[in-house]
């Protein structure tokens, strides 16, 4: 009797793993794994999904023209440019589907953000991962390791999770080195938490070149993770094989409802980017002081980089503040077994894990 088997290399993937949701033992969990808001999502954004409760039983509008619009008139972009998706991890499924045929090179850094390898495998494509430098993403690294079969470049800018960036120069080089028929992908994800002036999510070079994508995420500080909705910038010869393949409806209505709502709050966009930078400071001067290594971030988490010693590990490290509720991510996963992720937290929170670090560092003596 034949066996039922999946194409190629399907098999070959591992599973996208999230952090962990519960400790046995522990009642009360703080959560700073995942790169959630800790202001949630704006109050219009929450009124906004519940108005379309009673509208369940109909169907989206297909295209989400007027989130597209609302999009596009808060960024100054062509709404027909712009294309929605169940989170920006649909949009990079999409872009993989579309652009690698089995045995294409797909390239991304050796730190890079695990769905890449995914949506490659996928797809049918070889993954080339190339080293960063100081973990931020090489482009002489990259355009080295370009090749006559190379289709796709993925580079996610700020990159998680190690929270570096490429500054707009850095941008244009590699696309510059790439040849024209190469896409670029952009994952600007965290965009706009970088307060740099060098710094720009990928726009100018959408806008500017028919072979570059950038994608965008309503869930981290727009705060609507649980919703799944993305969009990306194209290209309009992307745009348009974009919309031949993605779902009829693959945005639902309370997604749009509330993206519109959150995308139009500014007031309450600009609270929770400044929490941000007022946290996210503070967190890297104190766990520094503590003798760990907190490395620097322009996104909304950082890297905390421990011993190898036994007993002062990530892993050691990441047991104890469990064991006392504080939930961060382990990042073995992403070829950094030395540090754990944290996301910024409430100011309660975000002094909470550095007491729980400082006890676990006064209990090496």
């Amino acid at each position: 009797m034949s066996k039922l088997v999946p194409v190629d290399g399907i098999l070959d993937i591992s599973p996208y793993v999230p952090g962990r949701e519960k400790v046995d033992g522990v009642a009360k969990l703080v959560k700073l794994s995942a790169n959630e808001t800790p202001l949630g999502p704006s109050p219009k954004a929450i009124e906004a999904y519940k108005s379309v409760a009673d509208q369940l039983h109909r169907y989206p509008e297909g295209s989400a023209l007027e989130l597209r619009q609302a999009i596009g008139k808060h960024y100054g972009l062509n709404p027909d440019n712009i294309v929605c998706g169940a989170g920006s991890d649909e949009l990079l499924h999409l872009l993989a589907q579309c652009y690698v045929n089995p045995g294409d090179e797909v390239i991304y850094t050796e730190h890079a953000f695990l769905v890449y390898p995914i949506v490659t495998k996928a797809a049918g494509g070889v993954c080339v991962t190339v080293a960063e430098d100081n973990l931020t993403a090489n482009v002489d690294a990259i355009l080295a390791a370009q090749t006559a079969r190379t289709k796709v470049v993925f580079v996610a800018n700020p990159n998680n999770p190690t929270g570096t960036y490429l500054a707009m120069s850095e941008m244009r080089r590699l696309r510059a080195g790439l040849r024209d028929d190469v896409l670029l992908v952009v994952d600007a994800a965290y965009a706009e938490y970088v307060r740099k002036n060098d710094y720009e999510a990928g726009i100018e070079l959408v806008a500017t070149h028919d072979n570059v994508v950038m994608t965008r995420t309503f869930s981290k500080v727009y705060g609507l993770p649980a919703l799944r909705l993305g969009w990306a910038y194209c290209p309009a010869g992307v745009a348009d094989v974009l919309n031949r393949v993605r779902g009829p409806f693959n945005v639902n209505v309370p997604a749009m409802r509330a993206g519109i709502a959150a995308i139009q709050d500014q007031s309450f966009l600009d609270k929770a980017i400044a929490h941000n930078d007022e946290w996210l400071g503070w967190l890297i001067e104190e766990i520094n002081k503590l003798g760990l290594e907190a490395l620097p971030s322009v996104a909304n988490f950082l890297l905390i980089r421990f011993p190898e010693e036994a007993g002062k590990t990530a892993a050691d490290a990441d047991e104890f503040l469990a064991s006392r509720g504080l939930i961060l991510r382990a990042v073995k996963a992403y070829g950094l077994p030395r540090c754990l992720r944290m996301s910024v937290g409430l100011e309660e929170d975000n002094k909470a894990v550095v007491a729980t670090l400082r006890a676990f560092v006064e209990g090496w003596k």
